[in-house]
């Protein structure tokens, strides 16, 4: 029987698991070691299979980390180790096409962003319950028909993302000061309490009531009236330049401004703020001819307006936003009764007889001053311009008049292939303001919050189709519907209290910094606001131009 000689045992004095330093054979040294569990097996190299969560950070236990059991720690791993392997790019941006199943493995699938409620680009998977190619059931996962209108599945992974273009073309001395994500001005809240009338200018007309009886057997054509109406910015205003003067409150703005910035988080196309710092006052203006100028379409909707290099197309976004104009316009013209008194407190402060040759369109602007402050030794309040288009029944029962519009319901863009406003308003109103709801978020609470800073008692909503589709010249109007502006505002989810957080947060940023002019851009591509500070002749260069070829 040959004897049993017993190999040499090297005793780790460390008490660690694993060989010790002071006695690891040479031959070993410098070779750098994986640390594995106790209960793994050693001949076990690799597995591709492991049900681990493999985008758990290493060095975390499946119980620190949330995700659920299943997978293995290593003791001692760590990103530090030598085998540890950090990724330097975004793995999202990788896909992996696998068509055959495989016990035990999930497959990485594309999520594409949304618009939700809270009206930020929200990233969430399409469907409920749909099996994917790989033949698993996933948890409330994507699938190739979705359960939210048929949109969604496999076939969107190699979906173009859009690109958006900036409203303004940031300049190369501008200084970037705050960057600012909307999960952090979702977080903002700031109670106020009801405003205070100061002044009220224009001619006010009383609204028709017969448009409350339209509908899709009863249609009636959109008509062009010559109507002045203006949408002067805030440092233009007269009257709220002799506000300033008189040291009436420390921020001015318009109600379109305003609402625009207090439903930041909802915004998905690009606009940009002027903030004019003057002293211990600071003015919100918009640019001439920017995006406060015209109404937009379909801006939050998942499948939005096609892009076209093409001026005849009357779909693209420039063509859509130019008619939705053209049509709220002529639609709060026409809804004004032709006998009605004209209420006129105070003459329209930018009417000019001498330059104007139309007549003036029903509007009453009203100047409110709201309070800011948030303790009896902070001062802050705000004067806003505010509109109303019509009265109803009495003088004092102010109404704003809004119109939403249906273009080609099969163009990319519409509102879905099974809705024909002409055809359904009636029978499926409900399905048709939700769609409106979920595709013009961000316009919609807009026109919420307007009314309720002017003080409306009711909103006029009035659908308006294109006679012919490939026709955006002609259009007709299929219903009227009304609105009271909170209960809209709730019914949207607009946090009223949210918004004048928003607005608060910005203008102490802009308080803390010099005098001087600052603009804040929305950036065309991420959920983000950016505040920039700007030379004080940035957006002069028309006026410096025209002088220019004066003295020439």
């Amino acid at each position: 029987m040959p004897d049993f000689v017993l190999p040499p045992i090297n005793d780790n004095p460390d008490g660690t698991w694993g060989p010790s330093t002071s006695t690891l054979p040479s031959s070993f040294k410098d070779i750098p070691y994986a640390p594995y569990s106790k209960s793994d097996k050693i001949t076990r190299i690799a597995d591709w299979h492991d049900s681990a969560d493999l985008n758990r950070p290493a060095g975390r236990t499946a119980y620190a980390s949330g995700a659920r059991r299943g997978g293995r720690e290593a003791y001692g791993a760590s990103e530090s180790n030598a085998f540890g392997y950090v990724h330097e790019e975004d793995e999202r941006s990788f896909s992996l096409v696998d068509s055959g199943a495989r016990a035990g493995t999930r497959a990485k699938i594309p999520q594409r962003g949304r618009g939700g409620r809270g009206g930020a680009v929200n990233t969430r998977v399409a469907g409920r319950g749909g099996r994917n190619a790989a033949g698993f059931q996933p948890r409330g996962g994507f699938s190739s028909r979705s359960a939210r209108g048929g949109r969604g599945g496999f076939g969107d992974w190699n979906k173009t993302t859009r690109t958006r273009d900036s409203s303004v073309t940031i300049g190369s001395d501008w200084v970037m000061l705050e960057e600012i994500e909307f999960s952090r001005l979702s977080k903002l809240n700031l109670t106020v309490d009801q405003p205070e009338d100061i002044e009220s200018h224009g001619s006010l007309q009383g609204y028709d009531k017969a448009f409350d009886r339209i509908n899709t057997r009863l249609e009636k054509p959109l008509d062009i009236l010559d109507r002045v109406r203006y949408n002067a910015s805030t440092s233009d205003d007269p009257v709220i330049n002799q506000l300033a003067e008189k040291k009436a409150a420390q921020i001015f703005a318009t109600d379109s401004i305003l609402s625009v910035l207090m439903c930041t988080p909802r915004s998905v196309n690009s606009w940009d703020i002027i903030l004019d710092r003057r002293g211990d006052q600071l003015f919100l203006d918009k640019r001439e001819g920017g995006p406060f100028d015209y109404i937009t379409v379909n801006e939050n909707a998942a499948e939005p307006p096609a892009d076209s290099d093409d001026p005849t197309n009357i779909n693209s976004p420039a063509s859509l936003s130019l008619e939705a104009t053209y049509i709220n316009q002529n639609f709060s013209s026409q809804v004004i009764a032709p006998s009605s008194k004209v209420y006129e407190p105070s003459p329209n402060p930018f009417y000019s007889p001498e330059d104007e040759t139309e007549p003036l369109a029903s509007c009453l602007y009203r100047y409110r001053k709201f309070d800011l402050s948030v303790g009896e030794e902070d001062e802050m309040e705000l004067i806003v311009r505010t509109e109303v288009d019509a009265y109803q029944n009495k003088k004092d029962s102010f109404i704003t008049v809004k119109a939403l519009n249906e273009f080609d319901p099969r163009a990319q863009g519409g509102l879905g292939k099974a809705v024909d406003w002409r055809k359904n308003l009636d029978t499926h109103k409900g399905a048709i303001v939700a769609g409106e709801m979920k595709n013009n978020s961000a316009k919609l609470a807009r026109w919420a919050v307007q009314g309720v800073l002017a003080g409306a008692e009711q909103m006029k909503m009035g659908y308006i189709t294109r006679a012919n589709p490939r026709d955006a010249q002609r259009h007709v109007i299929v219903g009227v519907q009304s609105y009271k502006p909170l209960d809209f505002a709730r019914q949207m989810n607009v946090s009223l209290t949210n918004g004048w957080g928003i607005v608060r947060t910005i203008a102490d940023l802009v308080f803390k910094q010099p005098e001087g002019k600052y603009i804040l851009v929305k950036d065309p591509n991420s959920p983000l606001v950016r505040l920039y500070r700007v030379p004080a002749d940035a957006f002069d260069t028309g006026l410096i131009e025209e002088e220019h070829t004066d003295e020439e």
